[in-house]
């Protein structure tokens, strides 16, 4: 048999599956990567249990939840732990903090099931403190190299090139800008900081002399950059990427417009989907109407609506690079000039695509 174990290290560096056992509730308030939540107790059920709990002690509590948990509901949940224990024979499981959930699960799974499946001490909530401690550490005894560029310059490609980066924008599934937003929702602010953490003890432990990173503000739509990590890249050498005018108006137009139409369709279908992604990028243009003014904002939604009816009525996206070039000119090129200059002490190299993923490779590699 397998032991239990609190070498939280191991588990994340290893991705052994992890069987969550805590109700639906919880797991949708934070969860790890990849783990599969079969609670013992549904909301309701953990909702009564603890009531008695706080009317009547802890023993009168394990009483109910023993009433509730039983029958074809036992039998149901032993079933599906078993599955998982069979198809996973790797994994471990575990509840909140390690405590009486898990080990009743792991019980019932020996004594009704003959499988003997380990458990993960202090469970959830220890494992989330060692995550939080990853980045704090990280923060204050890791090398980061920050990646900067105008909208459009090819961040993002540059960071899937480059094997010791970091992709902020992808654990938060968002561009991070008011353009920036998904088809598919943000990740809980958790989730988000859990899958960070991890994907920053996976590249420590490659042995990488730095981390690469893009240049971010504190907040990544609406997820929250961690406080020490914003702190430690605003203080961290600045990698300045260049590109032409028109190579970043061709990148918008890809990643901002035709990447994000896909997203919605594969999502909703041709028709609603191609309104709701139409409805997206009229939101985010509403959005910076007061930094924009009226008569510039009237402008820009002119010529969105004309590109977006050309491209629902022909399928051609090329008017939309008006409304993309007045929108660098005017709006995000003198906002990042003037970042640019009031941290160019801070900028260690300026170049290409090409010029600038040889740098990083070279002065973050192991």
């Amino acid at each position: 048999m397998r032991e239990d174990t609190s070498d939280f290290r191991r588990l994340f560096l290893s991705g052994v599956a992890l069987l969550d056992v805590r109700a639906p509730l919880e797991f949708a308030r934070g969860a790890f990567p990849g783990a599969v939540n079969l609670p013992l107790m549904d909301d309701e059920e953990r909702h009564h249990v603890g009531l008695r709990y706080a009317e009547q002690g802890q023993q009168a509590a394990i009483e109910l939840g023993h009433q509730l948990v039983a029958g074809e509901h036992k039998a149901s949940r032993i079933a599906d732990w078993a599955r998982f224990a069979q198809s996973h024979p790797d994994g471990y499981l575990y509840c909140f903090r390690g405590g009486l959930r898990s080990q009743l699960v792991q019980q019932w799974l020996r004594d009704e099931a003959g499988i003997d499946y380990p458990r993960v001490s202090g469970g959830y909530k220890a494992m989330r403190g060692f995550l939080v401690d990853t980045i704090q550490g990280a923060a204050s005894g890791q090398d980061f190299l920050v990646l900067g560029g105008l909208t459009g310059s090819g961040k993002t490609d540059v960071i899937a090139g480059v094997e010791a980066a970091i992709d902020l924008e992808g654990h938060a599934r968002h561009r991070g800008s008011a353009f920036g937003r998904r088809a598919l929702a943000q990740p809980p602010q958790i989730d988000f900081e859990n899958a960070l953490a991890i994907d920053i003890l996976r590249h420590i432990d490659a042995g990488y002399r730095a981390l690469v990173v893009e240049d971010e503000g504190r907040f990544i739509g609406s997820r929250d950059v961690p406080q020490v990590l914003s702190q430690r890249m605003q203080a961290s050498p600045l990698v300045w990427l260049e590109a032409s005018f028109g190579e970043r108006v061709e990148r918008v137009l890809r990643d901002y417009v035709l990447g994000l139409a896909a997203e919605f369709i594969a999502e909703h279908g041709p028709e609603a989907g191609f309104e709701a992604y139409a409805t997206r990028l009229r939101d985010a243009m509403a959005s910076i109407a007061p930094r924009l003014g009226g008569a510039r904002y009237g402008k820009l939604s002119e010529l969105l609506d004309q590109a977006l009816a050309r491209q629902s009525e022909h399928g051609e996206p090329d008017l939309h690079r008006g409304w993309i070039e007045v929108l660098l000119r005017d709006y995000y090129d003198p906002m990042y000039d003037f970042q640019r200059e009031s941290r160019a002490s801070r900028i260690v190299f300026r170049g290409d695509r090409a010029a600038v993923t040889a740098w990083l490779r070279e002065h973050a590699g192991r």
